[in-house]
């Protein structure tokens, strides 16, 4: 099985060492192309207005100048030589769950695998449920084959990404895996903060809250909350099917 690793973190990012270490659980074949620097929060953004350079950085890695869905594209039609049997992206940094999926480079890189055609699985790390800053790699890294033999004996449709998020605990306190659905936080968390810089101009900085919700059972929030791994199926169809249906009852004719 010939596996692509990809992410939003950058090339340099630990979290990407960490999948290097669950692919090899699954395979010798192993190809990697990840952006050059960090690209968190840049969703299915594709370079369209200028050009992409990449650096050679392994014998079967590249650096990508970049998007995450930029490095799926390159990779796939013109740095490997045959197409990858899967998509790994990951491992992030942070958890993607709820809201976070929509806007996540992570699951982009994902999104762009599963739109080439290829199968493709999302796997981030939470971090900061426990204490600011704590990030347990050691939990992917213990979970993360564990988790992806299953979905890859399994399978799944041709239009489903699956998005795995490791909770915020040692390996040994995992409470096991779930299967969820995507959760929606009861409060915003993220947040602006306004600063003034030496000429008496103002910036920002956009970022997260720590502050937990009160999620449904059976949701991918609720699963992190209580120590599970998560393991959750997305597709890109956003149609609000039970509204299609009432508007074109509704709709004037």
């Amino acid at each position: 099985m010939r596996i692509l690793l990809t992410n939003d973190d950058g090339i340099n990012a630990p979290g990407l060492a960490v999948l290097e270490d669950i692919a090899k659980e699954l395979t010798d074949d192993i190809w990697i192309a990840a952006p050059e620097e960090e690209q968190s929060g840049k969703g299915r953004a594709i370079s369209l207005t200028h050009p992409v350079r990449t650096r050679k950085v392994g014998a079967k890695a590249w650096a990508v100048a970049g998007t995450p869905s930029d490095a799926v594209l390159l990779a796939v039609q013109d740095l490997m030589p045959d197409a990858p049997d899967l998509v790994l992206s990951g491992v992030n940094r942070g958890q993607n769950i709820a809201e976070d999926t929509s806007f996540s480079g992570t699951i982009a890189a994902a999104m762009f695998g599963m739109q080439l055609g290829i199968p493709s699985i999302a796997l981030s790390q939470a971090q900061s449920f426990r204490e600011r800053g704590s990030l347990p790699w050691d939990t992917a890294r213990a979970w993360g084959a564990r988790t992806l033999r299953p979905l890859i004996e399994i399978r799944w449709p041709n239009d489903v990404v699956m998005n795995v998020n490791f909770p915020d605990r040692e390996p040994e306190d995992v409470q096991g895996i779930q299967i969820t659905r995507q959760g929606f936080r009861d409060e915003s968390i993220i947040h602006t903060d306004r600063r003034e810089d030496l000429r008496g101009n103002d910036y920002y900085w956009i970022g997260y809250k720590g502050k937990l919700s009160k999620p449904d059972a059976g949701t991918d929030l609720r699963a992190i909350y209580d120590g599970y791994v998560s393991v959750s199926p997305l597709h890109v169809d956003l149609t609000h099917e039970a509204y299609l249906k009432e508007l074109r009852e509704t709709w004037p004719s």
